[in-house]
């Protein structure tokens, strides 16, 4: 019987192995295309066999994104819901420290993500199936949301939470690339993590009023509320 340092290496050498595959399906995607290799290439890059690569991916599609994330998906589900409901502000904090742990554990970088980018931009069938994944994890965040706060699944709060930390993402890569180039910044890296972060609290700074800006449950709007002319009957 395996001992639990066993099976945390294994499974360690076996992410490695996924990550391997992902980073350098995308690197030969993004530059030749998915017609430009074979999956003998790809295998002879990454130091495996072809039996071996179908361990992980059932087609070089799939390689490209990643999507064989059953059990990051079972371990962020199980994570996110032990937290526990602490209110809605917690939610969006609770989603950082996720993608803290999910960037770290995932093993790619700015580099591994350009190269994604890229891939997607030169091969339309593999962007339409991934934003219909994002569809699916967004729909899957909703579910996991409404869970832990013990509301319905179509609580307009729960939606709100996901819009909001994927609105925090997709501000995030436009900001990498959104001149062409990816902003590496000063250090050489880009702080995705930190990016998200300070998306959310900008929208935090936009839906909670400051203290003294008036009495937030009764809104005055100078257009739809005019204050009454005297010099009119």
């Amino acid at each position: 019987m395996q001992s639990a340092t066993s099976t945390n290496r294994l499974s360690e050498r076996m992410a490695a192995t996924a990550t391997r595959l992902t980073t350098v399906s995308r690197r030969l995607t993004a530059a030749q295309g998915l017609n430009g290799f074979t999956i003998e290439e790809l295998c002879e890059e990454v130091g495996v066999s072809r039996r071996t690569f179908f361990n992980y991916f059932p087609s070089k599609e799939d390689a490209v994104l990643g999507i064989d994330e059953s059990e990051e998906s079972e371990r962020f589900a199980t994570e996110f819901l032990a937290l526990g409901s602490r209110g809605w502000r917690a939610v969006l904090d609770d989603f950082m420290l996720m993608a803290a742990s999910h960037a770290e554990r995932s093993g790619f970088g700015l580099a591994e993500h350009v190269d994604f980018h890229a891939a997607l931009e030169r091969e339309p069938k593999l962007l339409v199936r991934f934003m219909g994944l994002n569809r699916e994890r967004e729909q899957m965040l909703v579910e996991l949301i409404a869970l832990r706060e013990g509301v319905p699944t179509d609580d307009p709060r729960a939606r709100a939470c996901a819009d909001l930390f994927g609105m925090a993402i997709k501000t995030t890569m436009a900001r990498v690339f959104g001149s062409g180039v990816p902003d590496l910044g000063e250090g050489g890296e880009f702080d995705i993590v930190g990016s998200i972060r300070d998306c959310l609290a900008t929208y935090r700074a936009v839906l909670e009023p400051a203290e003294g800006d008036g009495d937030t449950d009764t809104p005055q709007n100078p257009h739809t509320n005019p204050t009454p002319r005297k010099d009119l009957p």
